[in-house]
């Protein structure tokens, strides 16, 4: 990216929404300056999970391994009446995902983001700076301009772009005057963090008690720790909640007295809110600072960096600038499966929250019902493909996530080159932006017969793969280079495509 801003990229906030984004970034060959207003990561637990697609973006910036030393698969996520009869069941450690990763992961997020810094200080193009913050913000056709408040006293710094990964209570947001439109769910929870010392005491399932008397979610986290969730009730106050014979209280029915101890308490308000607009000229929001939602569906976290893993590569083309209607597409894309994921959460809390008895009674009887007439859900979280953005229109697979082989020894991801791939019987010649990826080329022949049998199943002769992994579309390779060139900017065909 030519330009003489300072940097092609500033990222605000540096939590792990944040973090990722740079690495991403940075592997695009981006010069990145990533900023944080805290001096240190936050040393204590906040979200719970990460999903197996998420786990492949961790993958690309080299950091999955690490990550997935520190967590642990959960295998199954239960909705239970208060005489613990089960009224759904989310089986997530059956079969393989799409991305061959477990499909749900608990995490212990101070873990996950050590891991992330430490890949930052091996980018040289990453320049991370802490107790720095955002005072104002200015943009204008070329670039933008932050004010900056640092340990060393006022500082400017400029970029082509930016993108705003600083929470819930985003600066950013707030300086650019975006609103926030609430989607209708609001109620307060008491969160109580522990360290795990007997776990034979503790349940191996993520349990979501729907007991009127007091609705109460249970959960495992990273290795080592345990959450419990407890909704507070009418006239129950923040201060009141949090004194520890409280908690001992709540925890009592549980019998863990000697098999945890606390390590976190706080009350959270569990809502759902979605920016009116995720992009302002230069500027992008993701993460909290785009969406929010209730935490039952353990999507927090996945989305935001869902959020930058579309975003990144589009910032990142290099023969020419983005155009407005890449740029357009990242809101286009990302927010109907936000949407979607925060309905889902939303059912689910509608779900759990009920303290009307009678009401409470009645949803039991209804879910049970339903439930011995039909199965349980089960496997990875299917969300819904992207219906309208970088897409070839028409093709029936665009938009569908592509899954990645393993084999033995190696990943498809790790062999192949970090930019869109073209994949067909056919030989051909790469560009910048696009690898030809043969499945008569010899490093290819482990995964062969996988992709082969996903050619085959969808009756493509060809699949071009976007390199955020969802599928751009398929169709002849004359057909997809162009249509890609067309929109992303690449280098036009050459003859030997034709071959």
């Amino acid at each position: 990216m030519t330009s003489k801003a300072d940097f092609d990229v500033i990222v605000v906030g540096a939590g792990p929404v944040g973090a990722a984004a740079s690495l991403l970034l940075a592997d695009y060959g981006l010069e990145v300056l990533v900023i944080d207003k805290e001096a240190q990561i936050y040393p204590l637990p906040r979200a719970a999970h990460i999903d197996h697609e998420i786990v492949r973006v961790l993958q690309s910036v080299g950091a999955a391994d690490d990550v997935m030393a520190t967590s642990r698969p959960a295998e199954s996520y239960n909705f239970l009446t208060a005489d613990r009869q089960t009224l759904m069941r989310f089986n997530s450690g059956h079969g393989t995902s799409p991305s061959g990763w477990p499909a749900s992961n608990m995490i212990h997020q101070p873990s996950l983001e050590e891991v992330i810094r430490q890949k930052i200080a091996t980018r040289k193009n990453i320049t991370l700076k802490t107790s720095w913050a955002l005072t104002s913000i200015e943009q204008d056709q070329a670039q933008v301009t932050l004010e900056l408040e640092t340990p060393a006293g006022p500082m400017q710094k400029t970029s082509c772009y930016v993108i705003a990964c600083d929470g819930a209570g985003s600066t950013v947001r707030s300086l650019l005057d975006i609103e926030l439109e609430d989607l209708g769910f609001d109620e307060p929870w008491l969160v109580i963090d522990t360290i795990v010392h007997d776990q034979t005491k503790l349940p191996d399932a993520n349990l979501q008690i729907c007991d009127p008397a007091r609705p109460t979610t249970c959960v495992l986290m990273g290795a080592g720790r345990h959450r419990w969730e407890f909704m507070l009730l009418p006239g129950e106050t923040p201060e009141a909640v949090l004194e520890d014979e409280f908690i001992e209280q709540l925890l009592a029915p549980w019998d863990v007295a000697s098999a945890v101890s606390l390590e976190r308490k706080a009350v959270y308000r569990f809502h759902a809110l979605m920016a009116k607009q995720w992009r302002k000229s230069r500027v992008f929001l993701a993460g909290d600072a785009a969406h929010q939602m209730p935490p039952f569906a353990g999507q927090g976290l996945c989305s935001g960096i869902r959020d930058v893993a579309n975003l990144a590569w589009k910032l990142s083309q290099t023969t020419k600038p983005p155009s407005e209607a890449l740029l357009d597409s990242y809101q286009l894309e990302r927010e109907p499966q936000v949407k979607m994921i925060i309905d889902l959460a939303i059912m689910m809390g509608q779900t759990v929250c009920i303290t009307d008895r009678a009401a409470a009674d009645q949803r039991d009887k209804d879910m049970l019902a339903q439930r011995g007439t039909t199965e349980d859900p089960s496997g990875a979280m299917a969300l819904p493909p992207l219906a309208a953005g970088c897409l070839l229109e028409g093709s029936k697979w665009a938009g569908t996530y592509f899954p990645q082989p393993w084999n033995a020894t190696d990943k498809l991801d790790d062999v192949l080159e970090k930019s869109a791939w073209l994949i067909s019987h056919k030989k051909g010649a790469s560009s910048s932006d696009v690898q030809w990826v043969s499945l008569l080329d010899e490093i290819m022949e482990p995964f062969a017969p996988a992709l082969a049998g996903w050619l085959e199943e969808n009756g493509c002769e060809a699949v071009l793969v976007r390199p955020d992994r969802y599928v751009f579309g398929t169709g002849t390779v004359i057909e997809l280079l162009s249509a890609y060139n067309s929109q992303v900017g690449i280098l036009t065909p050459t003859d030997s495509a034709a071959g």
